[in-house]
C-alpha cells in the first residue's frame, strides 16, 4: 500500500494558535508524568567499594611440584576386559570390579577391603544372597564427548562405609579407566561432562561437593571443584546412587549386577 502523506493544515488565527500551544504543553506534561510513573529508573543504593586482593608472603619461594598425588590424571587400561564392537554396554560391570580386585590384591584379598572380595561371590545370585553383592547398578552416558556411551560404575568397599566410583571409556576397543575415587558417598550425579560426588562433612549442616569433569587435553576426568556447601536441611539418601534427576538423563540400563546391588548406608568421611 502506498504511503499517504498528511494533508497541509489550514492557517490558524493568532488566538487559536495560542490555545493549541497551551493544550499541547499540558498534554506533553501529562504524558511525561505517566511515562515516569510506569518505568523510571530506581536507585540501587550505595555501591560497595571494590577491594583488591592482597598478595601474602611475596618472598615465599613458589612450589614447583605438588605435595600430594591425588591421581587426578591417572588412567589405566583394563587389559583383560574386551569391548565387543567398541560397545561399552556389552561389558559386564561385575567382571570389571573383579579385575580391579585381582589387580590390587593388597587392597582387597589380603587388605582393607577383604569383605568386598568375599562378597563378589554373591554377585549374580538371587534373593538375599544376591543383595550382598557389592557392585551397584551401572550407568551409561557420554561423558567424553565422542558420541559414545561411557560407563560410570560404583561398588562398596567393605567392611566400612566407603563407595568406590569409577568411570570407564573405550579406546580402540580397549576398556580404559579415566576416573577413580572413593569416599563416604551420600549422592552421585551426572551433569554434562561431569560426575558430581556428595559426601557428608564433620560439620553439621554442611557437605562436601566434588566435581570431576572430562578434560580433552589430559584425556581424563579432572577434579575441577572441591567445596563445602550448606545442605539446607536436605536429608541424605541411605542408598549411594545417582540422583533422580540424573537417573533420567543418564540412561541407566540394568546390568548383570543391577539385581544384586547392595543396600548399605554411607556416612562419615
Amino acid at each position: 500500500m502506498p504511503r499517504r502523506c498528511p494533508s497541509r493544515p489550514s492557517r490558524l488565527s493568532r488566538p487559536a494558535r495560542r490555545g493549541l500551544a497551551a493544550a499541547t504543553v499540558v498534554l506533553l506534561a501529562s504524558v511525561a508524568v505517566g511515562c515516569g510513573d510506569a518505568g523510571e529508573l530506581q536507585g540501587a543504593g550505595a555501591t560497595p567499594t571494590a577491594i583488591s586482593p592482597d598478595k601474602l608472603w611475596p618472598d615465599l619461594t613458589p612450589a614447583s611440584s605438588p605435595a600430594f598425588d591425588i591421581g587426578e590424571v591417572d588412567t589405566e587400561v583394563v587389559k583383560t576386559i574386551k569391548v565387543p564392537g567398541g560397545d561399552i554396554r556389552k561389558v559386564d560391570p561385575v567382571a570389571v570390579v573383579r579385575e580391579e580386585i585381582t589387580t590390587h590384591p593388597g587392597d582387597y584379598a589380603q587388605g582393607t577391603y577383604a569383605e568386598t572380595a568375599r562378597r563378589m561371590a554373591d554377585c549374580g545370585r538371587s534373593g538375599a544372597a544376591g543383595r550382598r553383592c557389592p557392585v551397584l547398578k551401572a550407568y551409561y552416558r557420554d561423558l567424553t564427548g565422542d558420541g559414545h556411551d561411557d560407563l560410570t560404575l560404583g561398588f562398596r568397599q567393605l567392611p566400612g562405609n566407603l563407595t568406590a566410583v569409577r568411570v570407564y571409556t573405550v579406546r580402540k576397543d580397549r576398556l580404559v579407566q579415566v576416573m577413580a575415587y572413593e569416599d563416604a558417598v551420600s549422592g552421585v550425579e551426572l551433569a554434562g561432562r561431569s560426575v558430581i560426588i556428595r559426601a557428608p562433612s564433620e560439620v553439621a549442616g554442611y557437605e562436601y561437593r566434588l566435581q570431576w569433569t572430562w578434560d580433552q587435553q589430559q584425556r581424563a576426568m579432572l577434579l575441577t571443584h572441591d567445596e563445602m556447601l550448606r545442605t539446607g536441611g536436605r536429608k541424605y539418601s541411605p542408598h549411594p546412587s545417582a540422583s533422580p534427576t540424573s537417573t533420567a538423563s543418564a540412561s541407566p540400563t540394568p546390568s548383570p549386577a543391577a539385581s544384586s546391588s547392595v543396600s548399605s548406608s554411607a556416612s562419615g568421611r
